[in-house]
């Protein structure tokens, strides 16, 4: 476990082919079979496999559990699906869809990866099959403001190719132009709502600007399971405004699969949670105290647990507030006989930067 001196950076640099702002950690099931883990599997959930060490300590802990524990019962909702939804209910609708379009892009803002792109089509391609309207709604980046490098106007050349129509970009995504748009559009087509996030009242959540979203549709679809866990405007809000409010085909797949791995997983069964801080982690990680058997830490998140046990940390992105958290954390799972893990090193570097001065 290497240690960092205070004027040093300690970062956990993740091991992918390319760095995109846009990239975020997200918390992931894995069943594990009890024969063991292999490298390569730790590669494809983010952890590098040039770390044998872990990987064994990991392959290790899984082998170590006989039988596993006894399978926890775990209550759920069924979440209505917009597969319900035939030509009969979406003829003629205005269907405001919330996807997740935070597809990275390069310095000439051309699109590098349209995994999420391609991934929300399914959903759209269903709705205008059956004679919908679709108001297409996401984020894009951080924005402070309206930034137009964070407009999702290069969006539509891709959108338009895979969905076989041409997309219309509306130049906001409320207001008297959107209205006119959104009269305009003919069933069967698409219209794309500028980047939600220009406006600060979206992650606020505020009850208006919900409205406002609402009232330009009939009904409201949810396909975007990477921001479904923030409860924004364009996630929540609307939702008491628009009825029914159903799942998108992402999203639902997404649900059914986590209902059933957490709800009768295969023993050993082992949690990953990546992140950058605990406090957006805690419910997470207390859920999944009660239901796993081992549970593995990555992201910025693991140096607040590192200072809560003492080590040093440098510069590192530490939450100093939620240090007995972490304690506490670590104290329940040891009680439940649970293996929290955490990475065995890191990479100390001077910034957190692809270019940093580095070692191991």
């Amino acid at each position: 476990m290497a240690s960092a001196t205070a004027p040093t950076t300690l970062s956990l640099l993740k091991t992918t082919a390319s760095s995109s702002s846009n990239t975020r950690l997200r918390a992931s099931l894995l069943p594990v079979s009890s024969t063991g883990l292999r490298s390569t599997s730790l590669r494809r959930l983010g952890f590098a496999a040039a770390d044998p060490l872990f990987s064994h300590h990991v392959a290790s802990k899984i082998q170590s559990f006989g039988s596993g524990k006894a399978s926890r019962a775990v209550v759920s909702m069924a979440k209505k699906s917009v597969g319900e939804l035939t030509a009969t209910d979406l003829k003629g609708k205005k269907v405001f869809v919330r996807a997740d379009l935070n597809v990275p892009l390069d310095d000439n803002q051309k699109i590098t990866d349209d995994t999420r792109i391609r991934a929300a089509i399914p959903t759209i391609k269903h709705l205008i099959q059956n004679g919908a309207k679709v108001l297409l709604s996401s984020h894009l980046g951080r924005p402070k403001g309206v930034t137009p490098k964070f407009s999702l106007a290069p969006l539509v050349p891709r959108l338009s190719e895979l969905l076989g129509i041409q997309v219309v970009k509306a130049d906001d995504c409320i207001g008297p132009e959107v209205e006119k748009l959104v009269a305009s559009l003919p069933e069967g087509g698409v219209l794309l709502l500028e980047n939600v996030r220009f406006y600060k009242e979206e992650e606020k959540n505020e009850p208006e600007f919900a409205k406002k979203l609402a009232s330009l549709a009939d009904l409201y679809v949810n396909d975007a399971f990477g921001t479904a866990h923030r409860a924004h405007a364009s996630t929540e809000g609307v939702t008491k405004y628009l009825k029914p409010s159903v799942a998108g085909f992402l999203l639902q797949k997404e649900l059914d699969y986590l209902v059933g791995a957490v709800s009768n997983p295969k023993r050993p069964f082992a949690a990953i949670v990546g992140g950058s801080k605990v406090s957006s982690k805690i419910g997470v990680i207390e859920s999944l105290l009660e239901k796993c058997d081992i549970l593995l830490l990555g992201g910025g998140m693991i140096f607040t647990f590192y200072k809560a046990q003492g080590l040093s940390v440098g510069s590192s992105l530490v939450e100093e507030d939620k240090l007995n958290l972490a304690t506490s954390l670590l104290d329940k799972a040891k009680s439940k006989g649970v293996s929290l893990l955490l990475p065995t090193d890191v990479v100390i570097a001077d910034k957190f930067a692809p270019d940093a001065n580095s070692k191991e």
